[in-house]
C-alpha cells in the first residue's frame, strides 16, 4: 500500500506506481470496448422467461435494456432458491430494536411473499398500478416488496421517517391507491406513531383508497371502516401461490424519491431487466459474496442502499442477511458490535458518518466484542476519510479485512466505483474508491467537458449507459433531461467532484454544488472538513459559507469532539491551524464551533443545506428526513453567537 498525504491534500500518494492488476483490467476494458456482448453475458447469470430481442437501445438520454425480454425480479430472489437446497437456508435474521427476533428462510421467504401478493391482488391490485410502502425495518417491508414485483406492480418506498406531507407528497406524485403502513416502528426507546402518520396524509392525499395496517407496536390507532385494514385479517383469507408475472425487462420495478436534502424529491424510476442485472453483477464483484456469507448492510431499505444492497441484490444471490429496525447506538453504544458478534456477521457495510460517530466514542466499544467473524467491510454514502478509513479497518476489521469504499447513488441503481475482491483483489488507498466497476466508463472534466490532468480536481461523468441506471424521473421526462444529461450531452452528470491519481485511482470529493467561493478561489466544503477530521481531536465536522463582503464566503467550521478532547479557545484556534497547514491559508476557518450534534438525516448524512440556509439567516426548510430536531437548534445558537 503507497503512503498517502493528509486528507485535505486529497490524499494523492507520494509516489507512482502500476500494479499489476490483470484480470480486472481485462474484464473492464472488454466491458467498455463491447458492452452489449458484456452485459449479455452477465444477463444470463439470472432466469428469464423469454430472452431478449436486443441488448440495448440507446436514444440519448434514455436507454432500454434487453429489450423483449421478460423475467421477474420476485422469482430471481425467492422461487429459484426454493428450487434448491437454500430453501432450508436463512434469508433473513431479524432483530427488533427492543430485542425481539425472527428467523426467515428462503421456503418461509417464499411463502409469504406469495400470501402477501394474494393480499395485493385480492384488493385489485395489478401491473403496473403504484403501491406506496410507510414501514419501518422489519421484515414485512422486503415482503412486501417482493409481493409487488411478482405481480407487476410499481412499489414507492416511502422512508418512515418522513411527516405525514411528504408521504402524501409521494403518494400523490405516483397516485398510489394503496398504502402498506404498521401500527408504530421503534425508534431509541419510542414507538413512532406510523398509522397516525399515514391518517393525517390520507386526510390530505385523495388518490389513497386503502390502508394496509401491519401490527407491530401493539399500539392504539384508529381504523376508518372501509379504508383500513389489519393484515393478520387479510392474510386469513390469501392463497399460499401466486405465480409470478413474466414481466418486460424494461417494466418499472419502482420509484424511489431522492432525500430531499438536495432540493424537491425527485421520483426516479428503474426498471426491472437492467437493474437486476446490473445488481446481482455488481454484488459478486464487490462483496464477493459465498455460500457460508452472513451479509449486514446496514442502511434503511428506505434508501436506494437498502433496495439494492439489502433487498435485490442479496436476495437474488441467496445470501444470508441481517437486518435490523433501530437507532445504532440504543440502548448503549455497541449495539451494532452486539449484533455482529452474536450473528457472526462476516460481511459488514455502513456509512463513514457511523464510522465517525463511533470514532468519537473510542475504540473501547468495540473491543468489548468478539468481531473476528468479519472478513469484509463496506463503506457507502459519502466519501471516507483517510483516518476513519484506518479506525474502521484498525478497530472493526481488527487490520486482516480488506474495505470496499464504494460510490455510488440512487440514479445509479447500483455500485459504480470500488474495489472488486470477487473479481481481482485491489490494493487498497486509504480514501480511494479505486476504479470503476466494469461496464461503467466514468470519466473527470472541466466545465467544457474536457477531461482534466492527474491529481486535478473537476466533475465527474458517466460517458455511455449502464444497465442499473434510472429510467427515468416519474412523470418529468423534461426534469431527467435537464437534472442529468443536459450539462455533458450524451453523458450522464453525477454532480460530483472528483479527482485521479498518479495509478488512476478516483478519489470522490463531495457535491460540486457544496463548493465555498473565497477571493476568487473555490474550496470544496468535503476537502476543508477532511483536513479537520484529519485533527486528532476531532470526529466529525462540518462546514458551511458566511456570506463576507470582502472574500464572498467565509468559512465557518461545525465540529464534534472525540471522547476525552476537551473544548477551549486554544483548541479552536489550533484546529484552524491544521486545517490552514493541511490545505493553505486561504481555507483558514474564520469560525469554529464546537456542537454536540451536526444536523444529520436518519441515513446519516450530513444535511449541509441546513447549515448553508441558516448561515444566510434562511429557513433551513424541509427538516422530514432529520435524525434529530434539536440539532438544528443548537446550529442556530452557534450562529447567532457569531452574528
Amino acid at each position: 500500500m503507497v503512503d498517502v498525504k493528509r486528507a485535505g491534500e486529497h490524499a494523492l500518494p507520494t509516489e507512482t506506481r502500476i500494479w499489476p492488476l490483470k484480470r480486472f483490467t481485462e474484464i473492464h476494458k472488454r466491458s467498455v470496448e463491447d458492452p452489449e456482448r458484456f452485459w449479455a453475458e452477465e444477463a444470463r447469470k439470472l432466469d428469464w422467461y423469454k430472452t431478449w430481442d436486443r441488448v440495448l437501445e440507446w436514444d440519448p438520454p434514455y436507454a432500454r435494456w434487453f429489450v423483449g425480454g421478460k423475467l421477474n425480479a420476485s422469482y430471481q430472489c425467492v422461487d429459484r432458491h426454493v428450487k434448491t437446497w437454500r430453501r432450508s437456508k436463512v434469508a433473513i435474521y431479524w432483530e427488533g430494536e427492543n430485542g425481539e427476533t425472527r428467523v426467515l428462510s428462503y421456503s418461509t421467504l417464499f411463502y409469504e411473499v406469495n400470501r402477501f401478493a394474494s393480499v395485493l391482488l385480492r384488493l385489485g391490485v395489478r401491473q403496473g398500478d403504484r403501491v406506496a410502502l410507510y414501514l419501518p425495518m422489519i421484515p414485512e417491508l422486503p415482503i412486501f416488496m417482493l409481493a409487488c414485483a411478482r405481480i407487476g406492480a410499481v412499489h414507492t418506498v416511502i422512508f418512515s421517517g418522513f411527516s405525514a406531507k411528504a408521504l402524501c407528497d409521494r403518494v400523490d406524485d405516483t397516485q398510489a391507491r394503496v398504502v402498506i403502513t404498521a401500527d408504530g416502528g421503534y425508534r431509541r426507546g419510542k414507538v413512532i406513531p406510523l398509522k397516525h402518520i399515514a391518517d393525517e396524509a390520507a386526510d390530505i392525499c385523495p388518490s389513497i383508497e386503502k390502508i394496509i395496517v401491519v401490527k407491530r407496536s401493539g399500539e392504539p390507532v384508529s381504523m376508518k371502516e372501509g379504508r383500513d385494514l389489519w393484515l393478520p385479517d387479510l392474510l386469513a383469507e390469501a392463497e399460499s401461490y401466486v405465480k409470478p408475472e413474466p414481466l418486460e425487462a424494461t417494466h418499472p420495478l419502482y420509484v424511489l424519491y431522492t432525500s430531499g436534502t438536495t432540493g424537491k424529491p425527485k421520483g426516479i424510476v428503474h426498471n426491472t431487466g437492467g437493474y437486476m442485472v446490473f445488481n446481482h453483477s455488481a454484488y459478486e464483484w464487490v462483496f464477493d459474496i459465498k455460500e457460508e456469507s452472513i451479509y449486514w448492510c446496514t442502511a434503511d431499505v428506505g434508501w436506494v442502499t437498502g433496495h439494492s444492497q439489502i433487498v435485490y441484490a442479496p436476495l437474488s444471490h441467496g445470501a444470508a442477511m441481517v437486518i435490523y429496525e433501530g437507532a445504532l447506538d440504543y440502548p448503549q453504544i455497541d449495539r451494532w458490535w452486539e449484533i455482529v458478534e452474536r450473528y457472526g456477521v462476516s460481511i459488514f457495510y455502513t456509512s463513514p458518518t457511523a464510522i465517525r460517530m463511533f470514532m468519537r466514542h473510542g475504540e473501547g466499544w468495540p473491543l468489548r466484542h468478539d468481531l473476528s467473524s468479519l472478513e469484509l467491510l463496506g463503506s457507502v454514502g459519502e466519501p471516507i476519510n483517510p483516518e476513519a478509513w484506518m479506525w474502521y479497518y484498525k478497530y472493526i476489521g481488527g487490520e486482516r479485512c480488506p474495505i470496499v469504499d464504494t460510490w455510488w447513488q440512487t440514479e445509479t441503481g447500483g455500485v459504480m466505483i470500488s474495489p472488486t475482491p470477487g473479481i481481482e483483489p485491489i490494493p487498497l488507498k486509504p480514501g480511494s474508491a479505486t476504479f470503476p466497476l466494469p461496464g461503467v466508463d466514468a470519466a473527470i472534466v472541466d466545465t467544457d467537458g474536457r477531461e482534466v490532468r492527474t491529481g486535478e480536481t473537476g466533475l465527474l461523468i458517466i460517458r455511455n449507459p449502464w444497465p442499473g441506471m434510472l429510467a427515468d424521473v416519474y412523470g418529468d421526462p423534461q426534469r431527467y433531461r435537464e437534472s442529468y444529461w443536459s450539462r455533458f450531452p450524451g453523458a450522464y452528470y453525477t454532480g460530483d467532484l472528483a479527482l485521479r491519481d498518479q495509478d488512476g485511482y478516483f478519489w470522490l470529493l463531495g457535491r460540486a454544488d457544496e463548493v465555498l467561493k473565497i477571493a476568487g478561489h473555490r474550496i470544496g466544503t468535503a476537502e476543508v472538513e477532511d483536513a479537520a477530521v484529519s485533527h486528532p481531536a476531532v470526529s466529525e465536522a462540518a462546514a458551511a459559507g458566511r456570506p463576507d463582503p470582502v472574500k464572498g464566503d467565509g468559512i465557518v467550521l461545525f465540529v464534534t469532539l472525540r471522547e476525552g478532547a476537551q473544548r477551549s479557545p486554544e483548541l479552536k484556534r489550533d484546529i484552524c491551524r491544521h486545517v490552514r497547514d493541511t490545505i493553505g491559508p486561504i481555507a483558514t476557518p474564520d469560525e469554529v464551533h464546537f456542537i454536540d450534534l451536526l444536523p444529520k438525516t436518519r441515513s446519516g448524512k450530513i444535511m449541509r443545506r441546513v447549515l448553508k440556509a441558516i448561515a444566510a439567516g434562511q429557513s433551513p426548510g424541509d427538516l422530514t428526513t432529520i435524525e434529530d430536531e434539536a440539532s438544528i437548534d443548537e446550529v442556530k445558537r452557534a450562529f447567532a453567537s457569531i452574528r
